[in-house]
């Protein structure tokens, strides 16, 4: 499995006190330093979040990553045309679509693709036309999947947020449905990868998964960086995914 690390939350502690001052000397951190640690700690891609209320990432954040990475860029963005003129202008290797709610803390579940086909079509070709991936970042359903594959997504992200919520004979039942998921998926000629809530911990029931080809991981990764660094916080989750 390759690793994309997610940095918003770097960017949402420069937030927290650059908010309004982002040209500032001191302004840090630096999104592009955290981006060159996990590169560096070997991990094969960087994702970010730009949201519609610029809460954590930036356009400059966007523009200075994409022009700085060494890997390769997966932007998450809502259907929105604004933020879809800013990948066509971007152009990152990837654009995984995410639903969108101003109100939540954290992505709180899978976009309505099965929902959504009228709307999706026009972005989703837009973005293929201008060579960019894209992937839809869905619950592990099979109506869901399906809409996937009549969309013409490259990929799935599949939510593993239940799964990371639940305990027990619950969380085993998240963990079978992932599985069945992730073998429709793969059935459907679509690439299947992996995010939301996934830790050092869980990740090795993660790996019970088949044909997982990446996991998006950013609030773990971030979290332990606090205690060790991002570089080598990087370096422990590659570990943990390969069972070291």
């Amino acid at each position: 499995m390759h690793l994309g690390v997610n940095i918003d939350h770097v960017a949402t502690l420069r937030q927290a006190r650059y908010a309004f001052s982002l040209d500032a000397p001191n302004c840090e951190p630096d999104l592009v330093a955290a981006a060159s640690a996990c590169e560096r700690a070997g991990a094969h891609g960087i994702t970010i979040h730009l949201r519609a209320d610029r809460r954590h990432i930036q356009d400059r954040d966007v523009e200075r990553l994409r022009a700085s990475i060494n890997t390769k860029l997966n932007l998450e963005m809502g259907n929105t045309p604004a933020i879809l003129d800013i990948a066509l202008r971007i152009l990152p290797e990837e654009v995984c679509l995410v639903p969108e709610n101003r109100a939540e803390i954290t992505t709180e579940g899978g976009l309505d693709a099965a929902g959504q086909i009228k709307g999706l079509t026009p972005t989703v070709s837009r973005l293929q036309k201008a060579g960019i991936r894209v992937s839809l970042f869905i619950e592990p359903e099979p109506a869901q999947l399906a809409a996937a594959r009549q969309l013409g997504a490259e990929m799935v992200e599949l939510h593993t947020g239940a799964f990371a919520n639940a305990l027990g004979k619950a969380r085993d039942r998240e963990v079978e449905r992932l599985v069945t998921a992730a073998t429709q998926a793969h059935t459907l000629g679509i690439q299947v990868n992996a995010g939301h809530g996934i830790n050092y911990q869980n990740i090795a029931l993660i790996r019970k998964i088949p044909h997982l080809a990446e996991l998006n991981i950013g609030h773990s990764i971030v979290s332990r960086a606090l205690f060790v660094g991002l570089e080598r916080a990087t370096a422990e989750m590659l570990a943990a995914m390969a069972g070291d």
